[in-house]
């Protein structure tokens, strides 16, 4: 059984005719957006979950090149 279903078997357990038919007009107006105040969980956020989910670097850009390293001599050992 569904999630869902075990849910409407819930609803209909607790609630009677009248305080259901109220559930189901404001579950109606919440799809056809007329209460603002209350929306439907966000099916992107689940489809991708790390979206803007990122770290900024504490360091800022580099704005001039920097200097050229210094290269040392080897030797060679035998």
């Amino acid at each position: 059984m569904s999630r869902i279903a075990r849910f409407v078997i819930w609803i209909c357990s607790k609630f009677t005719r009248t305080e259901i038919e109220q559930i189901v007009t404001g579950l109606s107006d919440v799809l056809l957006d007329r209460n603002p105040d209350v929306k439907p969980k966000d099916a992107f956020k689940q489809e991708h979950p790390n979206y803007r989910n990122y770290s900024v670097d504490p360091l800022p850009p580099l704005t001039e090149q920097p200097p050229p390293e210094k290269k040392t001599k080897r030797t060679k050992r035998l």
